[in-house]
């Protein structure tokens, strides 16, 4: 079975070429659009499945350089930008993510872990959904990368979990009996327990001092309150919803908890390699939650974690040189990001936001708050980076809405919240969805529907609920 399907290929291909000789909006360079239709037309050819997305990803980086849209004229550094996506250190860190987890699949502490949250959560389905859940919402006001904490910490342990119902990844019915679930509620949970404090993801820091700027003031303790019934709804509900939309086949897991406790008993003590595992474990949560202080990065931290299990020989250079689907993540991922970051870098970004202000500065600041935040979440589709598109947009549309009357505060906190919930909608849109996707449990197409179908249930929370948690407290 060949991994091109040309039936969908050419399509994109010429729809790429018509996007690529369409004169640009006023405002929009040509390097820009330029970019810009090479990036659409990639996205557009993902969700076709025209080919593997290494192989479209290669073909994307080929083209930027090719046409030297991020360097004119300097055929070095076109090469060289086009490449710049490798060097980036999350990138790097989702990567490493894919190798602590093999230490904990690899020396069946996994296993362990997951056998004694199926023993006391292992009634159903949605219990285990809701057990990581809980330890997303633990875990979040102290490790700052949600990535890390998805990636080192929570993605193990799901997929330990999954295995152990005999769910794998690379069979199409074996897949839907508890690992496509668990993979989205995990994720899910992520980028939930990643609005409800300040310290939970690297975005937020930055909303902070955007709004700062402004003169709103989010400290950590205003923002953990402003946070608190959303959040918690959030976490509640997302469950529930991807349940409906992607049941598990395997719902009543009664039995699965006493065949855990037997289990158990089966592995018998911790073994040498395990207790190696746990350590780096320990070391790796202590570096990710202070390394702020100590001046450690947390990729940084990821690479000593690794480090440590290769020269433990809990893991070998072979085990790294397997691990296929961290190395496939780390092309298109890097591809996705210097698009994205390309975008932003030629002004397309600024464009996009420029137009949004334009098109609603004679509105009700009642009309224009929901069409920002609308704006704001569904934009997300063109970015491969949660931090990035922070960046370029937060402090524009807060400008734009605070000039619109607005309630400053109201707006700073909701698009702080959605700056990490509109992570939903993609597999490649915040830091942990390489991760997980990279799993191979979830199809594009899944990730995309469940995406959109949690995208308007997250809206109606935190514009709803979280609005009316907001006046309660007295923000606005």
């Amino acid at each position: 079975m060949t991994e091109i399907n040309y039936k969908t290929l050419i399509p994109t291909f010429i729809f790429g070429l018509i996007l690529w000789f369409i004169t640009p909006p006023e405002g929009v360079s040509l390097e820009a659009w330029h970019l810009f239709s090479i990036f659409i037309s990639t996205i557009v050819g993902i969700v076709l499945k025209a080919a593997s997305m290494g192989t479209l990803s290669i073909v994307a980086i080929a083209l930027v350089a090719l046409s030297g849209v991020l360097a004119p004229d300097n055929t070095e550094q076109a090469i060289t930008k086009a490449l710049s996506g490798f060097g980036n250190s999350i990138i790097w860190l989702i990567t490493i993510s894919f190798f602590i987890a093999r230490g904990f699949i690899k020396t069946g502490l996994g296993a362990r872990i997951a056998y004694w949250l199926i023993k006391i959560f292992g009634k159903t389905s949605l219990g285990l959904a809701y057990c990581l859940s809980a330890s997303e919402l633990i875990l979040a006001p102290a490790i700052p990368s949600n990535t890390a904490r998805s990636g080192g910490i929570i993605y193990p342990i799901m997929k330990s979990i999954a295995l152990s119902f005999d769910s794998k990844p690379d069979d199409e019915e074996s897949r839907k009996k508890i690992g496509r679930f668990l993979t989205l509620s995990a994720y899910n949970a992520n980028i939930i327990a990643s609005t409800m404090f300040l310290t939970a993801t690297a975005s937020n820091p930055i909303c902070q001092k955007f709004a700062a700027n402004m003169g709103i003031n989010m400290s950590w303790g205003s923002w953990a309150l402003a946070a608190l019934v959303p959040g918690l709804v959030g976490l509640l509900v997302t469950p529930l919803v991807i349940k409906r939309v992607i049941p598990p086949t395997i719902t009543d897991t009664k039995q699965a908890s006493i065949e855990a406790s037997a289990k158990l008993k089966e592995m018998g003590g911790i073994t040498r390699n395990e207790w190696f595992m746990i350590i780096t474990f320990f070391i790796l949560l202590f570096l990710w939650i202070f390394g702020s202080v100590i001046n450690v990065n947390a990729t940084t931290t990821a690479f000593i974690g690794v480090s440590i299990l290769l020269i433990s020989q809990v893991l070998n250079w072979e085990d790294v040189k397997s691990e296929k689907s961290a190395w496939d993540t780390m092309v298109w991922f890097s591809a996705l990001v210097m698009m994205a970051s390309g975008l932003n870098a030629l002004g397309f970004i600024d464009w996009f936001s420029g137009m949004v202000k334009a098109q609603i500065s004679t509105l009700s600041w009642r009309i224009a708050f929901p069409i920002i935040i609308l704006v704001y979440f569904y934009s997300h589709y063109i970015f491969a980076s949660a931090t990035a598109h922070v960046a370029a947009m937060y402090a524009a549309l807060l400008g734009v809405g605070i000039s619109l009357g607005i309630p400053g505060g109201l707006l700073a906190y909701m698009l702080a919240f959605i700056g990490s919930v509109f992570g939903t909608l993609t597999h490649y849109g915040h830091g942990p969805a390489p991760v997980l996707f990279g799993s191979g449990y979830v199809t594009v197409k899944e990730w995309w529907k469940t995406g959109a179908i949690l995208s308007v249930v997250f809206i109606l929370i935190w514009m709803v609920i979280g609005g009316a948690w907001l006046k309660i407290i007295g923000v606005f």
